[in-house]
């Protein structure tokens, strides 16, 4: 019989490179792609529709839960959407904390992406080196919102409270003997700054121990270099965003171009590539975590030499102080009523972009005048990006389809919301 070379294969949704509920369709030439057909729908949770039936308030959960490796930067552009459409602005304090944990949330998000995208091609090790830095991020998520991963700790008008003053400790048990626990609780002594400060003194030397392991590596090039190379024309054509876009060598980060929070106020460098391959935008990725390290520094600098509020309390959308909620029945009914009714927005509609760890995510939200949104539009960068995954692919062998995959960095509660 003839060999047929042609034939149709379906990659996921069930595979270990296919991030959750990806399915693609590959048309393929022998082991060469000639067509890649990206399904999503394998998840659809409706949130766009969802958040039409919620107060305002009530929707700000549904942002963590869109890129749960990205939470905190989901909830900015959320939050941002309805000041702006307000016209309030939260208080400088909140601005830096904000600019903080956007930093906080990159790192997270780098470390998910270099580990996963290093167990994809094969480099086990990289998972988990990369772990041993998240957990001491997601303790600092905990400490300020009670949530490891699900935050909601931004709100309109600023953020949920102010950062604390102690870091949870560890305890002696029969895993962990007592000289273990004091070398462990040695930078938690303090306060969550004390304790970030720490992380921010430490983690340069993890970034190094990262490139040692997969920078020169042989194998690790011969995976990523020239795979994927997308010009920086393409990279626009195809609406490309963070470093996707930055990694063509294209030097566009909203934090410089379209300054919010406090990125104007804090220095830092673009990275950008030459190549615009799958080897260019990891070195990106590397580059942001450094420079997201230096933004944290100079954010715990600012908040420790400048107490102040982090809520707007005389605005619609700011909460009550506790002690003012439990001292009269006026004030208690005041609190029910804006927890269960929320506030209303003025009529109009705004669209609100923050630089998230992935691209561009921008929240377009349009208000009919109550205390729902009429409509809210997501613009993920992750559907954006695998939009040309078929782009990307043709040419190239299956292997690479893996590499490729984890070089757009998806998360598909955002590609399929």
């Amino acid at each position: 019989m003839a060999d047929i070379r042609n034939f149709t294969l379906n990659f996921g949704p069930a595979h270990p490179a296919a991030h959750g509920v990806l399915r693609l369709v590959l048309e393929m030439d022998g082991e060469v792609i000639e067509r890649a057909d990206p399904h999503i729908g394998l998840l659809h949770r409706g949130t766009e529709k969802l958040a039409e039936s919620k107060i305002y308030n009530q929707n700000i959960g549904y942002m963590d839960r869109l890129d749960y490796v990205s939470m905190m930067c989901n909830e900015h552009a959320y939050v941002r959407s309805i000041e702006q459409l307000m016209g309030i602005e939260a208080p400088i304090r909140a601005q830096y904390i904000r600019t903080l944990f956007d930093e906080v949330t990159r790192i997270l998000n780098h470390l998910m992406w270099i580990g996963a995208h290093g167990l994809d091609v094969g480099a086990m090790t990289m998972f988990l080196y990369a772990f041993r830095e998240r957990e001491d991020l997601m303790d600092a998520y905990e400490a300020v919102s009670g949530a490891r991963m699900h935050a909601t700790y931004y709100r309109p008008g600023g953020v949920y409270r102010d950062l604390p003053d102690t870091m949870p400790q560890y305890e002696e048990s029969r895993w962990k003997s007592a000289g273990k626990v004091k070398d462990l609780n040695e930078s938690r002594s303090g306060s969550l700054l004390d304790f970030l400060e720490d992380f921010t003194n430490r983690f340069p030397h993890c970034v190094d121990e990262y490139e040692t392991l997969l920078t020169d590596n042989r194998i690790w090039k011969q995976r990523l270099v020239d795979i994927g190379i997308v010009s920086a024309d393409k990279a626009k054509q195809y609406g490309f965003t963070g470093a996707m876009l930055r990694g063509s060598g294209v030097a566009w980060d909203l934090r410089k171009k379209q300054p919010y929070a406090a990125y104007d106020k804090v220095d830092f460098d673009i990275p950008i590539g030459t190549n615009g391959d799958s080897y260019d935008r990891y070195l990106v990725r590397v580059q942001e975590m450094r420079e997201s390290n230096r933004i944290m520094k100079q954010c715990i600098d600012w908040l420790r030499k400048n107490p102040g509020d982090v809520m707007l309390h005389d605005s619609p959308v700011g909460s009550m102080k506790r002690a003012d909620m439990k001292g009269g029945m006026e004030a208690l009914i005041k609190h029910f009523k804006s927890s269960t009714e929320g506030y209303v927005l003025p009529e109009g509609q705004v669209y609100s972009a923050v630089e998230h760890p992935k691209g561009e995510f921008g929240i377009y939200l349009v208000s009919d005048g109550s205390n729902k949104p009429f409509r809210m539009k997501i613009r993920a960068p992750g559907f954006v990006h695998l939009s040309a995954m078929d782009m990307m692919v043709r040419g190239h062998m299956l292997s690479d389809v893996v590499t490729i995959i984890g070089t757009q960095d998806i998360v598909f509660g955002e590609v399929d919301r």
